[in-house]
């Protein structure tokens, strides 16, 4: 009796979207709270630091869509590429293209004849599908997705920067560098925890790393801020 295959839910099914997603809440949250820690500690205006955070959110969405749009379609292309290249090596030579994949077999631990049966039953299947896979890693869950990287990364980027935002549009004048550090490096040690536990790493791990950076960043702008503040003034 043949035994029904039971679905598993691996993470790896969603390390597309996922590290997109995390990537543009990452830079959102840090670059647009850096920027208006470093902008406040200027000694700017109220207007002027809610100002810059909302250019800060849009210019930065849009970058990240750019970027991850264009980065993603390059894969896409080479993915294109080696897929025309396979299907026209399987219509001029599928002999050669069954003793490629039974080396591979082979390479992999199988002996000779295993292998060469399971590459044949595999080709009669579906020969494309079979070469893909095995032969260039290319498969259905780790395919390039450029508008759902693109989309991912702006929109995480949108949320993380809104928070820092809000802070600056919300909080006393006084309290914005404080509020807004505090509100960033929450946010960060938040995410980094988040991300971690749905990749499977360590929760602490994941937190203490992207909270270091942060303060990090939120120091460097702060310094960069109070001294060119203090020499226009």
């Amino acid at each position: 009796m043949i035994r029904r295959p039971h679905r598993e839910l691996h993470r790896s099914e969603h390390i597309g979207w996922l590290r997109a997603a995390v990537l543009g809440a990452n830079d959102g949250i840090l670059s647009v709270g850096s920027l208006i820690v470093g902008v406040a500690a200027a000694d700017a205006g109220y207007s002027q630091i809610v100002l810059a955070g909302l250019a800060g959110l849009t210019s930065g969405a849009m970058s990240m869509a750019a970027g991850e749009y264009v980065s993603v379609s390059s894969q896409a292309d080479t993915e294109k590429a080696d897929t025309e290249l396979e299907t026209a090596e399987l219509a001029s030579d599928p002999e050669g293209e069954l003793h490629e994949l039974t080396g591979i077999y082979v390479e992999r631990g199988l002996e000779p004849e295993l292998a060469r049966q399971v590459a044949s039953q595999l080709m009669e299947k579906d020969a494309l599908k079979a070469h893909l896979r095995d032969e260039l890693g290319i498969t259905e869950q780790f395919v390039a997705r450029p508008l759902q990287a693109a989309w991912a990364s702006a929109l995480s980027f949108s949320i993380g920067a809104a928070l820092p935002v809000a802070v600056a549009a919300l909080a006393p004048r006084s309290l914005s560098v404080i509020l807004v550090s505090i509100t960033t490096v929450l946010s960060l040690t938040g995410l980094g925890a988040m991300s971690a536990a749905v990749g499977g790493a360590s929760m602490l791990k994941g937190a203490v790393r992207v909270a270091f950076w942060g303060i990090v960043a939120l120091v460097a702008t702060s310094l960069i801020g109070w001294v060119f503040g203090v020499s226009v003034s």
